[in-house]
């Protein structure tokens, strides 16, 4: 399971959500900042751009879509 941001709903039943990651480096000690994008299969198009939203990993949906829509836990306002 992982939480992000909705970038796009642009297409119909996916969103891309963007998954912050910050991590601190092994010798340096200083904190790196990363992150990835997902695309996710929202069945209902429940969710906008600028939600918070927890997807969680599944079977492929299609050729980039792995991940599908748990719940929308904060509206975009």
């Amino acid at each position: 399971m992982r939480q992000g941001i909705v970038v796009s709903d642009k297409p119909d039943k996916t969103v891309v959500v963007r998954v912050d990651i910050a991590r601190r480096h092994k010798r340096y000690h200083k904190i790196l900042r990363s992150s990835i994008t997902l695309h996710v299969h929202d069945e209902s198009n429940d969710a906008h751009a600028g939600d918070t939203v927890r997807v969680q990993e599944c079977r492929p949906m299609s050729r980039t879509k792995r991940w599908r829509l748990l719940e929308v836990l904060e509206r975009a306002k």
